[in-house]
């Protein structure tokens, strides 16, 4: 098993940018009075506390989710981005952040399903818990690479598909390349988000140019930095990669990826991108 927990980093800038765009894409998706499939390929435990002795320990909160709550002149999308994450807390304690499970839960319908994939056992039970009633979604102990292609057109034809892996294993980015070509072969229709940690920007090039050459059209990239990229440890940016993106989403995060940058960046570094890797 791999020893990854995201409790150490649940509510930190990466988790802002993901959970927003992920927030962004659901809300179109759903403005169609047609069922709809959501897979989360890495799903965690589904939330987390911020006072749990893993979140504390680096306390990584306080430069993401804990610089928008207090923060004024908010965009509307932050807005909407918070009022989402804001209904995990029991009498408004600031307590919990939602892992992206639970803003599916939150914002799906119904009619529609979720597939959520976590091989760790001890992330499990948690999972199980939040979903216990919920009969619109399947948990399963698998890998979520090869799950995925399993479920490979879903019947709705219509649908969302997360990817967002620690990264542990370095070819980890080779490996989410060769899912989302298989995934695309047997689904050209559905919205892939693919996130991914500028810890090294050179495995991010290629990343970005496997992409390119992958012959999957309708590619964009959202990109959230808080330091400039360094040879030293440690994370400096994170991105979303959206294949079939909402018509919407790239004037959406043009808008608000200067205000995180700005407010969320460390001394200045705050950097932003929001490009086209592949036209439509």
């Amino acid at each position: 098993m791999l020893s990854y927990r995201h409790s150490y980093h649940a509510g930190n800038f990466a988790d802002v940018l993901k959970h927003l765009v992920q927030q962004r894409i659901i809300s179109y998706l759903t403005q169609k009075d047609k069922p709809l499939c959501y897979i989360d390929t890495h799903a965690g435990t589904g939330a987390y506390s911020l006072n749990s002795p893993e979140a504390k320990k680096k306390s990584e909160y306080e430069n993401g989710i804990g610089k928008l709550w207090d923060a004024e002149d908010l965009p509307e999308l932050v807005k909407n981005y918070l009022k989402l994450v804001n209904q995990i807390h029991p009498e408004k304690t600031r307590q919990h952040y939602p892992g992206s499970p639970w803003i599916a839960k939150m914002m799906l319908r119904r009619e529609d399903r979720l597939f959520l994939h976590e091989l760790h056992p001890s992330e499990q039970a948690p999972l199980n818990s939040l979903f216990q009633r919920d009969r619109r979604a399947k948990i399963r102990q698998e890998n979520g690479h090869q799950s995925l292609i399993g479920l490979m057109p879903p019947k709705e034809r219509r649908g969302l598909v997360l990817i967002d892996p620690s990264y542990e294993v370095k070819d980890e980015y080779q490996t989410v390349v060769k899912t989302l070509k298989e995934a695309h072969k047997r689904f050209a229709s559905g919205t892939y988000a693919l996130w991914y940690p500028v810890v090294d920007r050179h495995r991010i090039d290629k990343l970005e140019k496997q992409l390119i050459n992958s012959g999957i059209s309708n590619i964009q990239l959202f990109e959230l930095g808080i330091r400039h990229d360094s040879e030293e440890f440690g994370m400096t940016a994170s991105g979303m990669i959206v294949i079939n993106p909402p018509w919407t989403l790239m004037k959406e995060m043009q808008e608000v990826l200067p205000y995180l940058a700005e407010t969320l960046g460390e001394e200045g570094e705050g950097n932003w991108r929001a490009e086209v890797l592949v036209e439509e």
